[in-house]
């Protein structure tokens, strides 16, 4: 039975991590938070963000989101935004001309338009003053800016003034009706006088959000090519523009529109001479393409953005920040492809740019080209961004408490900027950093903790439809995770096809049927279902997706198979084509499992002094990790050879290791399925369940962590 235990630990390690890549990519791409001077009506603020073109949250991908990491290539992403990581591809108003709803905006319009009277100015200082009190008096503020209406004030401080209330109307109640009709009233006007470019633009791009809010993105997408149609000669609003209409594909999963949008995004920044723009365009559209699985396309595209990074000169911050994104991109991809190894020289780079950025103070001064006026993410995002990938890797690779330093860190530093800071992003990062989290519990023997975490993942989807749509496929994996570690192959088999159902990514897809193919096996009678799964993950013709990680697993799984089927020799040419493949990229959970699993078929054969070269680096490998299920399985063998070769003092030591092992996981089964949340393993339909019943008591076999 410890044999079978250490299966299921293949699920929650080598490939999981793979799988969650995808989810970060959505991840890093999520949209931006909701722009500040839109529902300001004072002049100090930049123009809102526009996102880059990004996904929204994960995918994501498998637990964890490109998809979990591709992230800014993407990708669960994520997601709400991505997604891939899913996330980080957004970019944002970094400057920018003065608000069109300031008061000084506002002043300056009507002195020009030949209306300076003292009302109007008065009840724009009225109107912010309400606004910015604590708390913010929004009824009294609204009437303020009403009252500038009945005195039929000239077009410009009309339509400025419908900018403004819809703008609060929009950010501070739920009146959407209202500040939709005076967006719209806002738009129509300043169409029809000329130089009035910043209430047109800001009017179009508040509307479209608007609508994609009220599930309008028929009506959103003709006003933003209209704009963009109209905006060429105005640097700044063109390219917002064109993030913000190619991030509403990407949320429409319309990722071929997206990038042609990029694409052209890329080239008229290039035209105006922005090759700062022009590169946060083309790492956008390697990020899609990322998320397309396109790499043909995206190795020429991301040789281009590193040359075009390298040679810019500009605001040190701002180059910085690109760097963090090409390398969050060049991260991601080695990740989705599983080579853990390969990603460390890209991975250190990435984490001293992130230290550099820390060091570096803002500049106060505005970039001279308008095109320029946009940064990718704020730095404390981007710090957490890096925390995960470097979680990402730390669970690919079996460090497992290495994730678990970074998730703490990543957790503590989100915990202070959701205080401040609403982004959907953050929200992305936490749902990808937990599922990664989860999957380290549930190997190092602590299911109790994941499974209650498992249900702070769904307290978070239940906040966000976006979330939980690109996070659902992988909450459903990891509950599947869960049900094989308490032994409730039932219900892991329904979780794992219902994820099934409702992912279209390859890796995760890929990920689950491995896991599924597990239950199979330990289950003994599922042999017509089980052959058809190998059959579509054989690693030796046509596997599905290019991840070594997931490749590797599935050798291991065919392993496992042959071993239960007494197939020895087919078993151990299976297991040594996993060795070989986990050891070229430092796998070290599918390096653990093969070992014990080689070190198990050579002590059935009587060959003890080969089984113990096996069993012994395993156990060793496991107790680094650690890995609770492999350190059984890997005592209860040494505890068989040693007595088998009247080692009685080293028999004796490895059963009392056995015994430790088998009390805590006992312990930790019981607690686990005595909790309210164990009830989340029946669930397989709809959104997440808002209460769990308590529980008596155990109710599933604990016969095989004995």
């Amino acid at each position: 039975m410890a044999a079978v235990g250490a299966a299921a630990g293949v699920a929650g390690g080598s490939g999981a991590a793979a799988a969650a890549s995808s989810s970060a990519t959505a991840t890093t791409t999520a949209p931006p938070p909701p722009p500040a001077s839109s529902s300001s009506v004072s002049a100090t603020t930049a123009p809102s963000s526009s996102s880059a073109a990004a996904p929204q949250p994960p995918s994501g991908g498998p637990p964890g989101g490109a998809e979990a990491a591709a992230a800014g290539g993407g990708g669960g992403g994520d997601g709400n935004g991505g997604g891939s990581s899913s996330s980080s591809a957004s970019s944002s108003a970094a400057g920018g001309p003065p608000s069109s709803s300031s008061p000084a905006a506002a002043a300056a319009s009507s002195s020009s338009g030949g209306s300076s009277e003292s009302w109007y100015v008065a009840l724009l200082g009225l109107a912010e003053h309400f606004r910015t009190s604590s708390p913010p008096k929004v009824r009294l503020c609204v009437h303020c800016l009403q009252a500038v209406l009945p005195r039929k004030p000239p077009a410009r401080v009309e339509a400025r003034t419908h900018l403004q209330l819809g703008s609060v109307l929009y950010h501070h109640t739920r009146n959407g009706e209202q500040a939709r009709s005076h967006l719209e009233k806002a738009w129509l006007i300043s169409q029809q006088i000329p130089q009035f470019e910043d209430v047109k633009f800001e009017a179009a791009s508040l509307l479209s959000e608007l609508y994609c809010q009220e599930n309008s993105v028929d009506t959103a997408k003709p006003l933003l090519r209209k704009a963009i149609q109209i905006s060429q000669q105005t640097p700044y609003w063109h390219c917002r523009l064109l993030f913000q209409l190619a991030q509403l594909h990407t949320l429409e999963k319309d990722l071929v529109s997206a990038c042609d949008l990029l694409g052209v995004g890329a080239e008229y920044a290039r035209v105006v001479g922005s090759e700062y723009t022009r590169a946060l365009f083309l790492l956008s559209k390697g990020m899609l393409l990322l998320m397309e699985r396109k790499l043909q396309e995206v190795h020429p595209l991301l040789t281009l953005c590193g040359q075009i990074v390298e040679n810019w000169q500009g605001n040190p911050i701002q180059k910085e920040s690109l760097r963090v994104f090409f390398l969050v991109l060049q991260v991601t991809h080695y990740l989705d492809a599983g080579q853990v190894k390969s990603v460390k020289p890209c991975l250190k780079q990435l984490q001293q740019c992130i230290q550099t950025i820390s060091t570096l103070h803002d500049d106060e001064i505005l970039p001279s080209n308008p095109a320029d006026l946009f940064h990718w993410l704020p730095k404390e995002h981007m710090c957490v961004l890096v925390y995960l990938v470097t979680v990402m890797h730390s669970m690919q690779a079996g460090y497992l408490e290495k994730a678990q330093k970074y998730t703490d860190k990543a957790l503590m530093q989100l915990e202070k900027l959701k205080m401040l800071d609403c982004s959907p992003i953050l929200s992305s990062f936490q749902v990808i950093l937990l599922e990664h989290i989860i999957m380290c519990r549930l190997v190092t023997g602590h299911k109790a903790t994941a499974l209650q975490e498992i249900s702070q993942v769904c307290q978070l989807c239940q906040q966000s439809p976006r979330l939980f749509s690109n996070h659902a496929a992988q909450l459903h994996t990891l509950l599947g995770l869960y049900c094989i570690s308490v032994n409730c192959m039932d219900n892991a088999e329904a979780q794992f096809t219902t994820a099934l159902r409702l992912t279209t990514h390859q890796e995760l897809w890929a990920f689950i049927v491995t896991n599924l193919a597990s239950v199979y096996i330990r289950e003994g009678n599922r042999h017509q279902e089980l052959y058809s799964l190998l059959e579509r993950i054989n690693p030796d013709h046509n596997f599905p997706v290019s991840s070594h990680c997931l490749r590797a697993a599935a050798f291991y799984i065919r392993g496992l198979f042959s071993f239960f089927q007494g197939r020895y020799n087919e078993a151990k040419r299976f297991l040594r084509e996993t060795l070989k493949m986990s050891n070229a990229e430092d796998l070290n959970r599918l390096t653990a499992c093969s070992l014990v699993l080689l070190g198990h078929i050579f002590y059935v054969l009587g060959n003890h002094r080969e089984s113990n070269n096996m069993v012994v680096p395993a156990m060793q490998l496991a107790s680094k990790i650690p890995d609770m299920s492999v350190q059984l399985w890997s005592s209860a063998l040494l505890r068989d050879l040693n007595k088998a070769c009247g080692n009685a003092i080293d028999a004796h030591e490895a059963a009392q290791m056995h015994q430790n092992f088998s009390q805590q996981l006992l312990q930790d089964h019981i607690e686990a399925c005595s909790l309210p949340e164990h009830n989340l393993i029946t669930w397989t339909d709809g959104p997440p369940p808002v209460q769990f019943q308590a529980q008596n008591g155990p109710t599933t076999s604990l016969a095989s962590l004995l």
